[in-house]
């Protein structure tokens, strides 16, 4: 049923883009929907089936009332709630899929009654070695991306998406997923390491302009690159400007620069100890030879502070400063530098609190972003800055605006390493995790081409995404619609796509254990089939499916096969046994085309008699039309006995059956029955007749009726009394000869 909408513009989600489409061309004015309205139109939207597209069009305001509809012509607008993924978008999907799964296998490992698996360190290895993976994945697309060359279509995602995904996986991973034993160590070296691989500063081409100069100090970039560099931890950029100091004009300047040196050299980093505690001392012992030189430093007259250009002390003093673990010094030299609140917070675990670890980095966020705010309009930044401040979901959520594929993925982590809650929500029955994979899984569904990754996301979910998977595995095409077939497409499905696409749809329900939607699938996939008249791979999808009132129906389509050929052998042409007419020919091709399947639904104890039954007549009937065909006379009268004495044909069709005898019994070459077997003929036909004579017509005349093209009872009997007569005829044969067919 269509959902009234009540706005000009259709809501949905789409990321990284504004939050509705605009229709176009528009049907009325923004702002003059009520006009619309007193037209006697609303608008109405229909969801796609097959995926999250879906149309748009006005419809009267109330429903069935002739009287509101107005003569203005309206288009129908089809939209998105996403837009399909590109080749190369589609290509960084599934490729990520693969560490999904292997997330998925490990989780499930978990043993439920052991609440500490995710705090033991072969988890954490394997949690952060599959992370680190999607680092890596992310980073290879951003550099694809970001290369100069010629493509088919243009990127549907930029390069600096593909770089802000990038910042903020890797983030995650060094504030939440540190490496085994290192929970509780300072993490300022590897924030540092993390804020100059993604925000490169100072630039390399300020320090290639700067060094080419012979004096340096005099161009106005020259101390902002220096603090900068030593605010960064660039010690190789650092000592080689420091070392251009040493030939400045001020003798105090120089005194002091080569003081520095060996300090800004020498400062202590964790990697380059054994133990936290000598990383501790050694911080000591150099914060103490950094206030030795801060004394040094104050004693400059304040005459021989300034150079020809500025003035030089407080410049080395900001440095000094910022060295000695001032907060106020390095917030001032941050705001001089235009750097942000990220790089201050950096900053402080390196030079205001060294051995800061990562449970204390959200107090010193809060208290930074006081003064320094992130750009609530950059979703990179909200990201950071949720993360930084231990605010996990939050994180997850703007990542939903980002691109639903780090939402996902992120939430996918958080959950089971117990980083976001696992509960349910009350109202939409979710968890945090649950939600946002979903809601990825509702993008990828917007390409119908994506079903297999769509579902593998769903069925990791509850209950809710196992059902939403469910429903997609029920509408995945198996096959092409016809408007669209040409030859080369249509041989193609006849080579086997449709059994391809099939065997994908069962492999995935046995995989996740869907054992109704495959029954489901299979019998969608049997409808199909008959539609094409593969009645062999249609009956084999009705026993996998156990829907045994599907497989009478596929019999029953190939039994119309032969009724309505509008033939049967013809009692005249005796001679022309063989030459049946197409009709029959086209019912044995497809009747032996399913007997593959009888031994295999006999050997099945759970199916219904009735139907096993009328699949043995189509079959065995098939193959007696089949020995006609090839002049196989004895083996067909042979089993046309077999089908009366083993009681396989359906009183139904006995009159169709026996009035096949006609040419048999008048073959002039020889006598193919026995006595017993044209008596037995006989005694069958006699029982058509009385139970006609007793009202039972419809029972045993139906299918004669139509294959005789009689046009009633009447008719029919005193067709099948040709059969009586064919059948005196050859017991006078048997008499003359003196001999039967034993």
């Amino acid at each position: 049923m269509p959902v009234n909408l009540v706005v000009v513009c259709v809501v949905g989600r789409s990321y990284a883009m504004s939050n509705h489409l605009n229709l176009a061309p528009v049907i009325t004015e923004p702002g003059k929907f009520d006009e619309l309205v007193d037209q006697g139109v609303t608008l109405s939207a229909s969801l796609s089936p097959a995926d999250n597209s879906f149309c748009v069009y006005p419809t009267p305001a109330v429903p069935g009332n002739a009287a509101n509809e107005t003569d203005r012509d309206f288009p129908t607008y089809f939209a998105s709630l996403n837009a399909v993924p590109s080749s190369e978008r589609r290509l960084f999907l599934t490729d990520t899929l693969i560490i999904f799964a292997a997330f998925q296998n490990l989780f499930k490992s978990a043993p439920p009654e052991d609440e500490t698996w995710y705090e033991k360190e072969e988890t954490i290895n394997l949690v952060r070695k599959l992370a680190i993976d999607y680092v890596n994945f992310i980073k290879e697309c951003w550099v694809h991306a970001s290369q100069p060359i010629t493509r088919p279509e243009p990127l549907q995602y930029s390069a600096d998406h593909y770089r802000s995904l990038y910042t903020c996986f890797s983030l995650f991973v060094v504030l939440y997923l540190p490496e085994p034993g290192y929970e509780m160590a300072p993490v300022g070296d590897e924030l540092m390491e993390w804020l100059n691989t993604h925000f490169i500063e100072p630039s390399t081409e300020e320090g290639d302009q700067l060094s080419g100069l012979e004096k340096p100090w005099e161009d106005e970039g020259f101390w902002p690159y220096l603090t900068r560099s030593i605010l960064r931890g660039l010690t190789k950029a650092s000592l080689f400007f420091l070392g251009s100091l040493e030939r400045h004009p001020s003798e105090d300047l120089q005194r002091l620069t080569s003081a520095l040196i060996p300090l800004v050299e020498s400062q202590p980093r964790l990697v380059d100890f054994n133990a936290e505690r000598e990383f501790a001392y050694a911080t000591r012992r150099w914060h103490d030879k950094i206030k030795a030189l801060r004394l040094d430093l104050d004693k400059v007259p304040e005459d021989n502070r300034y150079d020809d250009f500025d003035n030089w002390w407080d410049k080395l003093s900001d440095i000094v400063g910022v060295l000695e673990g001032r907060s106020e010094v390095l917030q001032r030299v941050c705001e001089d530098l235009g750097a942000d609140w990220k790089e201050m917070v950096v900053a402080w675990t390196i030079f205001i609190d060294p051995r800061m670890r990562r449970q204390e980095v959200p107090d010193v966020v809060f208290q930074i972003i006081s003064e320094l705010p992130p750009d609530p309009t950059d979703l990179e930044d909200m990201i950071h800055v949720d993360l930084f401040s231990g605010q996990a979901p939050d994180a997850v959520e703007h990542a939903l605006a980002l691109d639903p594929w780090l939402a996902a993925h992120l939430a996918d982590i958080m959950e089971p390493m117990k980083i976001i809650e696992s509960g349910v929500d009350e109202d939409s029955q979710l968890t945090i995790r649950d939600r946002h994979v979903l809601e990825y899984a509702e993008y990828l569904h917007s390409d119908p081409a994506l079903w297999r990754i769509t579902v593998d996301y769903m069925y990791s979910c509850k209950d809710i995404g196992k059902s939403r998977a469910d429903e997609i595995l029920l509408r995945v095409p198996l096959r092409l619609q016809e408007q669209n077939f040409d030859r080369r497409v249509d041989s193609r499905i006849r080579a086997g796509d449709i059994v391809g696409v099939f065997k994908d749809v069962n492999k995935t329900c046995f995989d996740y254990k869907r054992e109704n939607v495959r029954r489901t699938v299979c019998r969608i996939a049997a409808q199909t089939l008959v539609a094409d008249k593969d009645y062999g791979l249609a009956v084999s999808y009705c026993i996998s499916a156990e829907d045994w009132r599907g497989l009478g129906r596929v019999v029953d389509r190939v039994l119309e096969e032969y009724i309505t050929s509008g033939m049967i052998v013809s009692p005249i042409n005796v001679l022309g046994i063989a030459q049946s007419s197409p009709g029959p020919q086209k019912f044995t091709q497809y009747a032996l085309a399913i007997a593959p399947s009888v031994q295999e639904i006999r050997a099945q104890s759970n199916i219904q008699g009735i139907f096993v039954h009328r699949l043995v007549f189509t079959v065995r009937y098939a193959r007696f039309h089949d020995l006609l065909q090839k002049q196989d006379y004895a083996d067909a009268a042979s089993d046309m006995i077999s089908i009366f004495s083993e009681d396989v044909a359906p009183t139904a069709w006995w009159a169709t059956v026996l009035y096949d005898s006609i040419p048999l019994l008048k073959y002039d070459q020889a006598l193919l029955f026995s006595t017993s077997g044209a008596t037995m003929l006989l005694h069958k036909l006699d029982e058509v007749f009385t139970m006609t004579s007793q009202g039972m017509g419809d029972e045993y005349l139906s299918i004669f009726i139509r294959t005789s093209q009689a046009r009633a009872e009447k008719d029919a009997l005193e067709k099948l009394k040709a059969v009586r007569l064919a059948l005196a005829v050859y017991f006078s044969r048997c008499l003359v000869l003196g001999q039967g067919v034993n």
